[in-house]
This record gives structure tokens, sequence and C-alpha cells, in this order.
């Protein structure tokens, strides 16, 4: 029996209000603000099904830093934005069907799922002892989708490149265009002073109780991320020059290491990607504090935007 609770009901609400207002809304920078509440009810929601990381990664990555580069993207668009006109109603009526079709047909799939329901989660965790991992996440990530997880490491430094692309020649190798608060006087002065040295004690705690309980590299590397951020904002430090060597190195030694690990894994193992006996989490441990560093690395330069100064 499904108990759904009060709580349960008000949040589902807010979720489909909100989704509702972001269709109707014809501001851009107020839809990115949506996105970012949209987002954090998400992550409330993985919540109460009991998926800490999935939450963790959705107010992080999908509410945090994704809502950070859609509002920059607003801000700097905002100039442009042409006014708004609203489609004739027969597209608006076709539009709305549509959607209430799709609606109405992914809801009959999730509400009628077959009993009992297809899943490979007990095979799962009945393979996982054998790696040392506690969190089975992260034995998901690391043993049985590892190829996956390097995957999306590599796309994380492709959408980079492609904000750098968008850089005017003149400005390229330059610093990306952070906008300071000049203000040293200012409350984000004094939280850019005061929450990073407690923001990356806990980021690093959360990639290191990754391998056992819910966290991991994508969730700790997203808040030394929003830390960068937050002192490059309050304008304690500048953005560093995309050319710098160190920069780049940062930015590739976690996919390097994981991919150096898949490669031992071929001659110790038989398998791109296996892990020799006995020795399959401290690898994982190793790859996830590489890939720590890179995906904090490159978050934050992707929220920084594109070169505009040498």
């Amino acid at each position: 029996m499904i108990f759904v609770s009060t709580f349960d009901i008000i949040l589902g609400a807010l979720i489909l209000g909100i989704a509702l207002w972001m269709t109707a809304a014809r501001n851009s920078f107020s839809v990115a603000i949506g996105f970012v509440v949209y987002g954090l009810l998400l992550s409330l929601v993985w919540v109460r099904l009991f998926s800490i990381d999935v939450a963790l990664t959705e107010a992080a990555i999908g509410s945090g830093v994704t809502g950070m580069i859609l509002l920059t993207a607003a801000a700097r668009l905002r100039a442009t934005e042409a006014a708004v006109k609203r489609p004739g109603l027969p597209i608006q009526l076709a539009a709305g069907l549509l959607c209430t079709l799709t609606f109405a047909g992914l809801a009959s799939i999730m509400l009628s799922p077959p009993v009992p329901p297809p899943t490979l989660a007990p095979l799962a965790v009945a393979n996982l002892p054998p790696s040392g991992l506690g969190n089975p996440v992260t034995g998901v990530l690391f043993v049985y989708r590892a190829f996956d997880t390097l995957l999306e490491k590599v796309v994380l430094l492709l959408a980079l490149t492609g904000v750098w692309s968008l850089a005017p020649d003149r400005f390229w190798g330059g610093a990306p265009g952070m906008r300071p608060n000049a203000d040293p006087d200012s409350v984000l002065t004094l939280l850019a002073q005061l929450l990073p040295p407690v923001g990356i004690v806990f980021g690093i705690y959360m990639f290191w109780t990754g391998a056992d309980h819910p966290g991991g590299a994508f969730q700790g590397g997203t808040v030394l991320a929003a830390m960068w951020l937050l002192v490059m904002i309050a304008g304690l430090r500048e953005a560093p020059l995309i050319s710098r060597r160190w920069l780049r190195l940062y930015l590739v030694i976690g996919p390097a290491i994981f991919l150096a690990i898949g490669l031992v894994g071929v001659v110790l193992a038989g398998a791109f990607l296996a892990y020799p006996e006995g020795y399959a989490k401290p690898l994982i441990i190793l790859a996830e504090a590489a890939l720590t560093l890179s995906i904090a690395v490159t978050l934050g330069l992707l929220a920084a935007g594109p070169p505009t100064r040498k």
C-alpha cells in the first residue's frame, strides 16, 4: 500500500504550479528563476522517494549550477530579447492538446506498471560486495556502467569547449567575463569569506563518503565549484586565464586517471574498466578524487562563461 501524505500532495501541486507558470511566463529571466525553484522542489521529491544521491545531484547540478548558467544567459540576453508575440489561438490549442496527450500517455505508463515490475536491482546488489563499496549508486556508476560515467566527464569537457568557442578571437586564452561585486562591505563579500572553508570541507567529505553513503564525485565537485564561484563573484579572486597550463591540467586529470585505470584493467583484469580483484575500492576512490577536482573546475568555468578579457 502506498501512503501519500499531505506534504506529498502539496509538494506535487507546487511542482505542477511552477511548471505551468514557467510555461506561461514570457520573460526568460523569470523562467530561469522558476527553473531553479523547480529543481529544488524536485530534489525534495527524490528525498521523499529515499533517493538521497539523486536528490543531492538534482539540487547541486540540476538546480544550482544549471540554474546559475541560465540566469547568467538570461541576464546577458535581456537587452537583446525581442518583444514576445503570442501565437494564435489554433496554435495554442494544438500545443495544449499535444502536451495533454503526451502527459496522459506517460501517466498511464507510470501508474500501471507490470506486476512485478522488471528490475535488476537485486542482481546488482548481490554482486556488489566484491567491489568493497557500500553505496549501491556508486557501485552502479563505477562498476556496472563505468564507461558511461567516463563519457559523462568527457561530455562536460566538450560542453566547456563549446562555451569557450563563443569568445571573440581577440579574447581567446583570456579570462571569463565574471562581473564581480566590488563592494567590500556587502553581505556577499562576507559570505564569500565565511562559507568557502566550510564548503570545501563539506565538498571533500561528500566525495569521501560517497563510496559507502550518499555522495560522490559529482556532488562534492559541485559544492567545490559553488565555493569557487562565490569567491569570484564577490571579487575576492579573479577568474583565471583559460590558457593557464595548470588550469587545463585540472580539467583533464580526472578523465585521464579514470581512463588510465580502465587501461590497467585490460592488462590485470581482462577487460576495459574492470578492476583487479581486491583493488576495486582503492582504484574507484582514486578515480573519484581526480574526478572531483576536474568536475569542480569544469563546472566553475562553465558557469563563469566564455573569455571576455585578456
